[in-house]
Formats: structure tokens, C-alpha cells, sequence
């Protein structure tokens, strides 16, 4: 029986010791540090499975040369750098670990909302320039009393409301998948406009699709109240950056809190670098120790069942089901 060969494009921790327990002795892994596809396509042309992490993006081209490959299994959860209709065609099953990190993201994009009502990060910088003065946060209103609007309505948008009703706040919500009895969260299903109109604090939960890429630009800045404060936890290009700067010095919004931008980093130069009213996270908010154990092993575990003739657990592109690669 013939070793089957799974190649890892790139990690970003520092041995791929949990990869080898889990695919066992029976599988050759290949593990590299690339950043594109034409740097793992030579080392992957064989393969029977692709572990990857960023390196991408991963075209029809992959799909084509990677003649063997069963499977391509994303660490994270976005798979917005795999073209899956092209791996569908190819017969590739792609997979992505959609629960690895949810508890952290919601964590985390309360703490940036909580952060710009409270304007800590403003307060702090202050204080290291020895100023010492309350009233530069001012304004500042009481938490109770603001609306938070949820731009998709997902797992961790679901723990955001929970977090944030717990405080009081008003929740309101817009996810035009989701029916309002499907949600099961605190929070009141409302159309687009109507949530920006109303909201003190906007957070950004969608994936990033064609539809939604550079969905926050001029037209939605200009519906949303001058002192809103935007928060963006999900993918950079669901903002349009260059729109969000524009809304920042015309004092259209009040704010915002950036964990993902585009690129990663931004220049040193940036335009929304060096603002009082701005906070940017480097792509923090899925980390944790616990997170990060499950990020490593979630994807190997996907490859280990479709290597074993078992369909994965969260299967992406669901068409391929029934004429994949693999059998599955």
C-alpha cells in the first residue's frame, strides 16, 4: 500500500509535531513556509492532501496541477483565497475549522466595543504623555444606554449579542440569510439602513464574498450616526479603507477598531495609523492558548478522515459530495 503525501504550504507555529500524531506514520508530510502558489506547486503536484494556512491565493491553477489532491483543508475558518468552484470542479473537497476560535472573536470584539465607548486606548495614550485629565474622553456615554447593530449574524455575532445584552445594550441585528426565528440570541432582526440609523456601535461579522467586499464605503458611512463607532473582527476588505478615512476626517462617523485590515500590517504611513479615534489590533482576536491547540489540529483531522475514506466534519464546498476525488 503506497504512502499517501500531504503537504502543509505554510504554518505559522513552531513544529508540526500535533500534524505527525495525527495523520500517524502511514502519511509523508511535507511541511514548507511559502507565501504563494507557485512556491508550493512543484512540492504539492503529488499530493494527496494540502494542509494551508495563508500562503495563496489558491486558483484553478492548483487545482489543475495538483492532479492527486483529494483535499484542501484550511486552518482558519475564511476560505476566501480558495477558488471553490474550481476546486469543485476538479473534484477537490475543501474544508475549513469554523469553531476553533468563537468564543475568542466574540471576546475580543467586545473588548473593542467596550474600548471605544469607554475610550481606554485614547485615555491611556494621554496618560503616557503625562497628561492627566478625564474630560479628554468626553464624550462618553453610559453602555446601557447604546444600540449595537450586528452586521451578520453567525456564531460569533450570536455570542457578541449574548456578551453585550448582558451590559444592557440594545441589540440589533442584519443578516439577510438568517430568518429572525432561526437566531436564538438576544437582538431584533432589522433591514441594513435601518440598523445603521439606529446604532451607536457597529460591528462587522460577514464573510468576505464578491457582495460583501468593500460593503462599508461612502454609501454606508454616510447612514450611520456621526458618533458611531465601528468595529471589524471578520475580513479587512469587507471595508473600504480609503471610504473610511474619508468618513474619519469629515467627522461622518466617530470612530473605529480595526483587528484586520488590508494589507497586514498597514504602512507605517497609513492613513488611519496615528489616530486618536482609531484602534488596530494585528489580527489578535482568534488567538488564545486553547484556540490556538485547536487551530493546529483541526485541519489535520480533516485530511485524517478523508485519507480513511470518511467524510469530513465541515465540508465548504458541499457540490463536490458525491463525484470528489476521494471517493466521498
Amino acid at each position: 500500500m503506497s504512502r499517501s503525501k500531504v503537504v502543509i504550504s505554510d504554518y505559522v507555529w513552531d513544529s508540526v509535531d500535533v500534524e505527525r500524531d495525527i495523520l500517524g506514520s502511514d502519511v509523508d508530510l511535507h511541511p514548507l513556509k511559502t507565501k504563494t502558489e507557485d512556491e508550493f506547486l512543484e512540492d504539492a503536484s503529488d499530493c494527496d492532501a494540502l494542509l494551508n494556512t495563508y500562503a495563496g491565493p489558491i486558483t484553478a491553477k492548483s487545482m489543475t496541477r495538483m492532479a492527486k489532491c483529494k483535499i484542501i483543508a484550511r486552518y482558519g475558518i475564511g476560505v476566501d483565497t480558495i477558488d471553490l468552484d474550481a476546486a469543485t470542479e476538479a473534484g477537490i473537497i475543501v474544508t475549513n475549522n469554523p469553531t476553533y476560535c468563537v468564543e475568542e472573536v466574540a471576546d475580543h470584539t467586545v473588548a473593542l466595543l467596550i474600548g471605544g465607548t469607554r475610550k481606554t486606548g485614547l485615555l491611556d495614550r494621554a496618560v503616557r504623555k503625562r497628561r492627566w485629565d478625564v474630560m479628554e474622553a468626553a464624550p462618553v456615554r453610559r453602555l446601557s444606554t447604546q444600540t449595537l447593530g450586528l452586521v451578520g449574524f453567525g456564531n460569533i455575532a450570536r455570542h457578541v449579542a449574548t456578551r453585550m445584552a448582558a451590559f444592557g445594550v440594545t441589540i440589533l441585528w442584519y443578516d439577510p440569510f438568517l430568518k429572525a426565528e432561526e437566531a436564538r440570541a438576544p437582538g431584533k432582526k432589522v433591514e441594513l439602513d435601518e440598523l445603521l440609523a439606529q446604532s451607536d456601535l457597529i460591528s462587522v461579522h460577514t464573510p468576505l464574498t464578491p457582495e460583501t467586499k468593500g460593503l462599508f464605503g461612502d454609501e454606508l458611512f454616510s447612514k450611520m450616526r456621526s458618533h458611531a463607532y465601528l468595529v471589524n473582527c471578520s475580513r479587512g476588505a469587507v471595508i473600504d479603507q480609503d471610504a473610511l478615512v474619508r468618513a474619519l476626517d469629515g467627522k461622518i462617523i466617530g470612530g473605529a477598531a480595526l483587528d484586520t485590515t488590508v494589507p497586514e500590517p498597514l504602512p507605517n504611513d497609513h492613513a488611519l495609523r496615528n489616530r486618536d479615534n482609531v484602534v488596530i489590533n494585528p489580527h489578535a482576536a482568534w488567538y488564545s492558548i486553547e484556540a490556538f491547540a485547536e487551530l493546529q489540529a483541526g485541519a489535520p483531522g480533516e485530511v485524517a478522515r478523508v485519507l480513511r475514506g470518511e467524510v469530513p466534519l465541515h465540508v465548504v464546498n458541499r457540490k463536490v459530495l458525491g463525484r470528489s476525488r476521494a471517493g466521498l
